[in-house]
């Protein structure tokens, strides 16, 4: 059983060339791969056998060195040129000499429009499925924005339009803008690192994308992957506004926005000032309409309340109170009236009843209440004995008498 090689250390490092052959050989475990890349330089050295080129990665700021045959670039790729997409077999290789790492080719395929619409497809089906193009994760842009990001190329007609054409419709708008490739190897990397800034600026309500037209091949860094999934993940509104209205790269189903063309981003991102000026003027005389009929219409109804006879004539309603009241009165004076009389009628006849029940009435027609002397009312002699002393009461006074004798 073989020792693992010891490792090197500070006292008993490894040589320069122990490293080297390590290093190559770890690279060499990689084998022979498929790379896909764009070219951003191609060197044909005159008279010599081989073929640099620098393979660069659409998406990111990475690239490698490739060298093959002049002979395997002839057969794959004859007609390569800076900017074309390539697919191509090579081997890593490490060179000591020199420290250097490269890719040697034995085989190199030019991608050509037919294979790069099918790997657009692919890529957008993929993106649709992950939810980049759904419509309702679509943010809505600010009806006047503050500050507009514009991301083109310098000195380029889509930048002119979009000033010119935003600044026509309303003359105070503030521009931010960040000149980048708009094709070429280049372009996707300055592309992406445009929008960060773009995205960390408070300042900026929405970002625009722009480019005018051109080929398919020219289109692609606004199909990229990369740049999709990063103006998918802005929370800034975006604007895509690439090449005419037939072009659609992969950036017009990600975007916020999609403009048939960079004037017609123009048109959307900002209102028309003549425009929204007559609207607020209409929008005024159908106020003034509006508050006028109120008013007459009010009016109306105050000269109707007016016009009641409650309002117009108040005392009307006092005068009816007052009658009813004095009505009132009289009834109940009426009534208090015969109440009276019916109970003086009812007092006489019963002072009638008590005269003819009463012994008054019966000692004025002569007779006398005999009475002792403690009161008890006298009704037999048997009652009374001799030298009593009785009270008389007669109707007119009374009278006190004693007992002689008595006789049966």
């Amino acid at each position: 059983m073989t020792q693992p090689e010891p490792k090197p250390t500070a006292d008993e490092p490894w040589p320069v060339r122990v490293v080297s052959q390590k290093l190559g050989a770890w690279v060499a475990k990689l084998g022979w791969v498929w790379i896909d890349g764009q070219v951003a330089q191609i060197s044909r050295r005159p008279g010599a056998a081989v073929v640099f080129l620098t393979l660069r990665d659409p998406s990111a700021d990475l690239s490698l060195t490739v060298t093959a045959h002049r002979d395997v670039l002839d057969a794959g790729a004859p007609e390569l040129a800076e900017g074309a997409r390539v697919t191509l077999h090579a081997k890593p290789e490490f060179y000591p000499a020199r420290g250097s790492l490269s890719l040697r080719a034995d085989e190199i395929r030019q991608v050509g429009l037919g294979e790069l619409l099918a790997r657009l497809e692919r890529l957008k089906k993929l993106l649709a499925a992950e939810g980049l193009f759904a419509r309702e994760r679509k943010r809505r842009l600010p009806f006047l924005p503050r500050r507009i990001g514009l991301i083109t190329g310098r000195a380029s007609a889509a930048e002119r339009d979009v000033l010119m054409n935003t600044r026509r419709r309303w003359p105070g708008i503030d521009f931010r803008v960040i000149n980048v490739p708009v094709q070429g190897p280049n372009a996707v990397p300055q592309i992406l690192d445009a929008l960060k800034v773009l995205e960390h600026d408070d300042t900026v309500d929405v970002i625009v994308i722009a480019r005018g037209g051109g080929s398919v091949e020219d289109l692609l860094p606004f199909s990229d992957e990369a740049l999709c999934r990063a103006v998918f993940g802005c929370r800034t509104p975006v604007v895509s506004a690439i090449g005419h209205e037939t072009d659609a790269p992969l950036l017009d189903y990600v975007a916020d926005l999609r403009a048939s063309t960079p004037t017609d981003a123009a048109k959307r991102i900002v209102p028309d000032l003549a425009e929204e000026t007559l609207l607020i003027g209409q929008a005024r005389r159908r106020l003034d309409r509006a508050v006028l009929t109120l008013i007459e219409r009010e009016a109306h109804r105050l000269e109707a309340w007016r016009s009641r006879p409650s309002l117009a004539r108040p005392e009307t309603l006092v005068e009816q109170r007052a009658t009813e009241v004095t009505g009132l009165r009289d009834r109940a004076g009426r009534s208090l009236e015969h109440r009276i009389r019916r109970a003086d009628d009812d007092l006489r006849h019963t002072l009638a009843r008590l005269r003819a029940l009463s012994p008054a009435a019966t000692l004025e027609r002569g007779y006398a209440i005999v009475q002792r002397a403690d009161g008890h009312v006298v009704r037999a002699a048997g009652e009374v004995a001799t030298g009593d002393v009785l009270r008389v009461r007669l109707a007119d006074g009374e009278l006190r008498t004693e007992v002689q004798e008595s006789t049966t």
